[in-house]
């Protein structure tokens, strides 16, 4: 409020009012916050979001926050090392505690540090409230839960910043209320809530309803609106176990509580002796004995305690009874000792549980003084004497910095007012020690005379007399008027003794600490004898005093932050706004005096470059000059005539009132040239008139000659339609003849066609016979082949299976020479070695009859074949000779059509002819007509055909689609049951029987220790016969060879060592992937249960993207895991019985020849059978779906997962980069002063250049990405998904930004955001759609919001057209968060108008009513927004046979299937 135009009581109020209609409860005065309680919840303004954005922040860079002081006084505490404190002061209701909770929980957002039981420290104080509230709340006139103490809350940090502990001190609890209450108030709220305990409960203490009791029937008010007192009295007992009370101690507590109860029911009477006093009824002595048996102590000697008092002389010791009102004083005076008591060992408890640090380097202290009632009389306030020294230290600084003259700035010192309320020995309070000192020692048996309250009131009046600050009432003899800084407080001394005596009895003290409970003894710890003189006589004031010098002293220790908090209205409700009310909070507050204080130097100041801004218009000739910055605000300043200003080193300091005669001048300028821009609008427009007048005469004149030109057509239009008749007419008579003569000459082209036909279907008929033939003998010729093909391959396993039993034959030879136990099973296998041998004869025999007849069979067919060869070349040799003979009698046949002249006879027959035609051309005109419907009608039908052909090709379309979604269903659910059956049978194992008990004719599975072996069974069929092997080939293959597993392991190794290196890209096509998948193909690694070479792959990609910020790498792995991703998912098929179809199993059998001819390759006795190799290899391109096993498909997820977190690093990395420019991108920077000092043109330039420059390093930023990608083919699906989530994280960013800094959301801001926009659309459309994809369409709430900043006339737009067609996407909450934030530093226009502002709270009210969030920030989605299906239809299909082998295994042998597969 320091920067306003106007500082006065009225522009204050003014502006405290607007701010509070928008929800603007916080407002800066200087460094001091200004809160006004807005009596509802504004959740919005204290959300976890909104912390993280004050976090750091500089004190006004962000809108007025409470957040914005605590995070001050962090920053303050780290960087200085200093403790520091933070004052919240106020009326009764004006929201001192909601404040302080928030200052807690910010401070531990900052330096959170877990506490017990995973609580926090915040929490554990907060925790403590509802039992502090409990025992030191109560109902004032004007709060139903108004502090009758003050707390100061003191938060402990280490060194590195991290809360260590906290503790919570208590000051001046109003002990007084405990004994007086005045109506409508009440007591103390422990009171009420005991006494609506449960029945139980009260029965334990003898407690009733609150209405008999004295001190709590003293005012007419028990209840509370809205609040049950049984639900508080357990909430209460709940948040004691919650803080570490035992229920021992909270029994105890109760007690206490109960025993002040009994106690102001006891009543006094007159005894028999003069000033003696006795239990006045059975009444009180059964009080009194509640009260003695709850304390458990002796009934007699607190009777005695209550109405006696013992004085020890020299010479003896003398007992004296009290009169009945010293009783009841003495009475009362026991109550507020025992609770003041209880309410100091609460506390002492609370600070026990939360746990404090006596190590910690710094503390930050938030100060919760209790809340004062503001009435005609007797109002209290807190010295101001610190709060103005703070606000001149500031205010001096400033003008220190600046360098500028402060000297004779005054401000007001309240020193002489605390002189003359507590100076000793003659203040205020050292005369109310006096006088209640003299009140008490009647009490403890003195017969000094006893002082009143006339004689208080006299003898104020004689001390302070002559004091200039002191007042003495005419028409008054106890009231005095004190002069504070605020205005004249009147007193009233007429309860002052009574409220003020606080004095400690010995008896009292002694009756305690006898006490048989623990608990009531331990309130009464024994103190040193000089204490306790000390503290038996001493008032309310002078222990107001100390606690308040000690409070003083530990704020002098820090350094202090201000807070206000005012309530706006006595109603307690939102939305009223009272003037009268407020103005006196900011009075008493003086926060009027602070603002006084800022306005007595220089109020307004603007640095140089805001001012020329502003003000450069009153002197343009300055802005075209090469003058520097503060002489050209001295040259503006001079022109106008202002005086009294001074200029510092970077800003204007001008007197009050002074801008607002700049602005004055500003306005009249800006008048004039709106003027002149009037002016030159008026011109236009009658020019405009003008040339529409000539334009309307052109027109007319236009208009005339066309109807004159018109006749003129008409006569040419007829001279052309007869030319046009005469032409018709010559027309048809010349093509009747030629009609004749057309239909002689088709007739004759009809015969000769036919014959031409007839002869080219016989042609075609004899060329289908000799095709049929050619379709059968090479039919048997592939036959043959295959059958010959069968054989070999059976001879091959044959050979195989005969190795296998050899080898397990001289296994157990081995093994029976080693124990005669296995001696029977070798004869068995003895036994099936002969049955083995005897059927290899009997095939064998089989295969010879087979090969016999298959021989003949051959013969018969090579006869037939050749006899009909013959018959096809006689019929060739035939139909040669026809087109021969047709061809002569073409050429040989007469002309059909021959003139015949025609001789006319007689005129009869001329007119019989003529007759004839006429009707020939009768019946041709009808002939016409049938015709022309016809074709009307044959319209018709086709349309509809057509209709019905779109309507039948859409339903076959849609047809289709359905089969294809129901077939790629069906695919998807049967390679997900065979997926789960292949996990579930994972972990079962294979018992060594039953592989054991398997039958011989299972070809045993591939595995690194048996080398390249068939996984499948092959059952043995009639026609299949077994050819035994040369024992010769059976030595050769016992002969020592390299190991398979060896083999195989090392091909692994040099994969893995090919693939960690760049092996870059062959036609777009990523080399390593293909080589991956081939090797994978081909080793069959897919179909085995256990291998390493998946695992060594996935390492082997980790340790490549090991270093995060390398895009080129991630770039690279992304194209390449994609790819492999994309062919493992066309290739893979979860393997399993359920899924296994006939065309599955022909598929298999299919592989299994293919698996063969690469055994028969690699062995050395296959040589005869290498002609089968190339034609093998040719099928297993064809192989498309594999039946995975277990590892297989989890080395998919793992690759599925590496892309993903691949992606991730890539998106993270780009965000990184842009994060600090949108920094700088969402707020326009400053015109330097350079720009300013040059030509329009040239400045406007160079400050273009300037306002850009950051947007383009974004640009260049998502370029240079962009190339990156695509310089390693990463898919085009990818880039889309990477740019998408950046521009949405661009758009989060600057959005939040927008809504939360007031400065961001001005019109000229938005232009520059706008022209950045408009740089980020020129790249998309750079980028080509390809690549960037919808990714322009995330940024749409930033540009809804930056088009409506730039929009004029806004107080015209209504609500539905803002909504609806300006800002569709926006919220409410955002739109009015940005409509009460614009400001134009532009052109100075308006927001949007109050009725518009004011639907707008309307909806965000009945937004919050139904449940609806109110936050209006946006959040960042960093998921992954793709899958491995869609990754699979975006990618084009990869043609692996292409690619050729990297170097390093090109020419190793173990590798050559690469080489085949590119060379075909």
């Amino acid at each position: 409020m320091t920067k306003l135009s106007y500082l006065h009581e009225p522009g204050v109020l003014q502006n405290l009012a607007t701010r509070y209609e928008l929800n603007e409860i916080y407002t800066y005065t200087g460094n001091i916050l200004i809160a006004i309680n807005p009596f509802q919840r504004l959740p919005h303004l204290y959300d976890t979001h909104m912390m993280e954005q004050y976090k750091g922040a500089a004190l006004g860079e962000l809108s007025p926050h409470v957040f914005a002081i605590a995070d001050v006084a962090y920053r303050a505490m780290i960087n200085e090392g200093k403790s520091n404190s933070i004052l919240v002061s106020g009326e009764s209701g004006a929201g001192k505690t909601e404040t302080t909770k928030m200052l807690m929980r910010y401070l531990a957002h900052l330096g959170g540090r877990s506490g017990v039981e995973g609580r926090t420290v915040e929490q554990q104080v907060l925790e403590s409230n509802p039992v502090l509230e409990a025992f030191g709340n109560a109902k004032t006139v004007r709060n139903n839960n108004s502090s009758r103490f003050g707390k100061f809350v003191e938060i402990q940090f280490d060194k590195s910043g991290r809360i260590s502990g906290a503790a919570v001190r208590t000051y001046l609890l109003e002990r007084s209320r405990v004994c007086q209450i005045s109506d409508p108030e009440r007591n103390y709220h422990c009171f009420y809530l005991l006494c609506a305990a449960p029945p139980e409960e009260r029965d334990k203490f003898k407690l009733g309803n609150p209405e008999s009791y004295h001190y709590l029937n003293q005012s007419k008010c028990y209840k509370l609106d809205g609040v049950n007192d049984t639900e508080e009295y357990l909430a209460t007992r709940r948040a004691m176990d919650i803080v570490g009370i035992s229920e021992e101690e909270q029994d105890a507590i109760f007690k206490v509580v109960a025993a002040v109860l009994h106690l102001g029911n006891i009543e006094f009477a007159k005894g028999k002796e003069i000033d003696s006093s006795v239990i006045k009824d059975e009444k009180s002595r059964f009080h009194l004995n509640t009260a003695a048996e709850l304390l458990k102590c002796d009934p007699k000697s607190l009777e005695d305690a209550l109405i006696k008092r013992v004085m020890v002389t020299p010479e003896e010791v003398i007992t004296r009874t009290l009169d009945p009102e010293a009783a009841l004083g003495s009475r009362d005076a026991l109550a507020k000792t025992l609770y003041s008591r209880l309410f100091d060992w609460i506390v002492e408890k609370i600070n026990i549980s939360i746990g404090q640090d006596p190590n910690s380097k710094a503390i930050i202290g938030v100060l919760d003084i209790y809340g004062f009632e503001s009435f005609k009389h007797n109002r209290q306030a807190l010295p101001l004497k610190l709060f103005c020294r703070h606000v001149f230290k500031m205010e001096q600084e400033d003008y220190e910095k600046e360098e500028i003259n402060w000297s004779y700035i005054e401000f007001v010192d309240n020193q002489d007012v605390l002189d003359l309320i507590e100076k000793k020995p003659g203040g205020v309070i050292a005369l109310l020690d006096e006088a209640c000192s003299s009140f008490i020692l009647l009490f403890v048996g003195s017969m000094f005379p006893k002082s009143t309250h006339e004689t208080f009131a006299q003898k104020l009046y004689q001390t302070f007399a002559k004091h200039k600050r002191f007042i003495k009432p005419k028409l008054s003899r106890t009231n005095f008027t004190i002069s504070h800084y605020a205005g004249e407080v009147t007193y009233l001394a007429d309860l002052f003794l009574d409220k003020n005596k606080d004095y400690v009895v010995a008896e009292h003290l002694d009756l305690l600490t006898a006490s048989k409970c623990s608990f009531v003894a331990g309130l009464f710890p024994a103190l040193p004898e000089e204490s306790s003189k000390s503290s038996k006589f001493s008032s309310i004031g002078s222990r107001f005093k100390l606690q308040l010098q000690s409070l003083m002293e530990t704020l002098n220790s820090t350094e202090p932050h201000y807070i206000r908090c005012v309530k706006p209205n006595n109603v307690l409700k939102p939305a009223i706004f009272e003037n009268i009310n407020v103005i006196q909070q900011l009075r008493c507050g003086g926060v009027l005096e602070a603002i006084r204080i800022s306005c007595a130097g220089y109020p307004t100041r603007r640095t140089f470059d805001e001012f020329l801004l502003r003000f450069g218009v009153l002197a343009p000739e300055v802005l075209d000059g090469n003058s520097d910055e503060k002489v050209a605000c001295q040259m503006i300043l001079d022109k106008v005539g202002l005086k009294g200003y001074q200029l510092g080193k970077t800003k204007v300091f001008l007197r009050a009132g002074q801008m607002a005669e700049l602005d004055s001048r500003r306005a009249e300028v800006l008048g004039n040239a709106a003027r002149t821009i009037q002016r030159q609008i008026r011109t236009y427009i009658s020019r405009k008139e003008f040339v529409l007048l000539r334009k309307a005469a052109i027109q007319l004149q236009s208009c005339w000659r066309a109807i004159s030109a018109c006749k003129l057509y008409e006569e040419l239009r007829r001279e052309t339609a007869a030319l046009k008749i005469q032409k018709k007419f010559r027309c048809y008579t010349a093509r009747i003849s030629y009609l004749t003569l057309q239909d002689s000459a088709i007739k004759v082209q009809t015969g000769m066609r036919a014959m031409t036909g007839r002869n080219e279907f016989r042609f075609r008929k004899q060329t289908k016979a000799a095709i049929k033939i050619q379709a059968h003998f090479r039919c048997h010729r592939e036959y043959s082949y295959y059958k010959s093909l069968q054989k070999a391959i059976i001879v091959t396993q044959c050979g195989w299976r005969r190795k296998i039993a050899r080898k397990e034959l001289r296994s157990l030879k081995m093994a029976a020479r080693e124990t005669g136990a296995l001696k029977e099973a070798k004869d068995k296998l003895e036994k099936k070695v002969e049955e083995l041998s005897w059927r290899l004869q009997f095939e064998k025999r089989l295969r010879t009859e087979l090969e016999e007849t298959k021989a003949q069979e051959v013969s018969k067919l090579q006869e037939a074949l050749h006899s009909m060869q013959i018959q096809v070349e006689e019929v060739n040799v035939r139909v040669i000779k026809e087109r021969e003979a047709a061809r002569k009698a073409i050429e040989e046949a007469p002309p059909v059509i021959k003139e015949t002249p025609v001789m006319v006879q007689d005129t009869a027959k001329i007119d019989a002819l003529t007759a004839e035609v006429e009707s020939l051309k009768a019946s041709l005109l009808s002939e016409k007509h049938a015709a022309e419907e016809a074709k009307k009608a044959f319209a018709d039908a086709e349309t509809r055909n057509i209709d019905l052909t779109k309507k039948l090709e859409e339903a076959d379309g849609k047809v289709d689609q359905l089969q294809d979604s129901v077939h790629r269903l069906e695919e998807k659910l049967s390679n997900a049951e065979s997926e789960n059956q292949v996990l579930r049978q994972q972990a079962l194992t294979m018992s060594p029987k039953a592989v054991s008990s398997r039958p011989r004719t299972t070809i045993i599975p591939r595995t690194p220790e048996k080398g390249n072996i068939l996984n499948g069974e092959i059952k043995p069929t009639p026609d299949m016969t077994l050819a035994v092997a040369n024992p010769k080939e059976l030595e050769s293959e016992e002969k020592p060879q390299k190991s398979l597993n060896e083999k195989q392991q090392e091909n692994q190794d040099l994969l893995i060592k090919c693939i960690s290196q760049d092996l870059g890209f062959s036609g777009g096509k990523p080399v390593a992937a293909c080589v991956i998948y081939k090797c994978l193909l081909h080793w069959r690694s897919f179909e085995v249960e256990r291998t390493t070479v998946f695992d060594r792959i996935i390492q082997t990609i980790a340790s490549a993207i090991e270093v995060p910020d390398n895009n080129d790498v991630l770039a690279y792995w992304v194209c390449n895991t994609s790819t492999l991703l994309m062919l493992l998912q066309h290739t893979l098929k979860a393997s399993g019985a359920a899924s296994l179809t006939p065309q599955r199993r022909r598929s298999s059998s299919a592989s299994l020849f293919g698996r063969m001819s690469q055994g028969l390759r690699a062995s050395p006795q296959s040589g005869g059978l290498s002609f089968l190799n190339g034609r093998m290899l040719g099928r297993l391109d064809d192989l498309r779906q594999v039946e995975a096993k277990y590892p297989a498909l989890l080395f998919k997820q793992q690759l599925t997962a590496f892309l993903e977190k691949i992606y991730g690093l890539i998106r993270d990395n780009l965000k990184k980069e842009i994060s600090p420019l949108l920094g700088l991108c969402i707020q326009a920077p400053r015109t330097s002063r350079t720009s300013l000092m040059k030509g329009r043109s040239q400045a406007n330039a160079v400050a273009q250049q300037a306002l850009i420059a950051h947007w383009q390093s974004i640009v260049k930023s998502l370029d240079n990405y962009l190339k990156i990608m695509k310089a390693n083919y990463v898919p085009a699906f990818l880039v889309q998904k990477v740019f998408t989530q950046i521009f949405s994280f661009i758009n989060v960013q600057l959005f939040n930004s927008l809504l939360l800094r007031r400065e961001c959301c001005s019109f000229s801001n938005g232009e520059y955001v706008k022209a950045g926009l408009a740089e980020l659309e020129q790249w998309c459309s750079y980028a080509t759609e390809e690549y960037v994809g919808s990714a322009w369409d995330e940024l749409k709430h930033i540009r809804q919001a930056v088009g409506f900043l730039v929009i004029h006339q806004k107080p015209k737009k209504t609500l539905n057209e803002i909504t609806d067609e300006l800002c569709p996407v926006l919220s409410i909450q955002q739109l009015y968060r940005i409509s009460t934030m614009y400001w134009d530093d532009k052109y100075g226009t308006h927001s949007v108008s109050s009725d518009v502002i004011s639907n707008m709270r309307k909806m965000m009210t009945e937004d919050s009513n139904n449940g609806l969030s109110s936050s209006f920030l946006l959040d960042d989605d960093s998921s992954i927004p793709f899958s491995v299906d869609e990754i699979s239809k975006s990618m084009q299909t990869v043609d692996v046979a292409d690619v050729e082998p990297p170097p390093l295994i090109r020419e190793n042998s173990g590798f050559v299937f690469l080489h085949q597969r590119s060379d075909s």
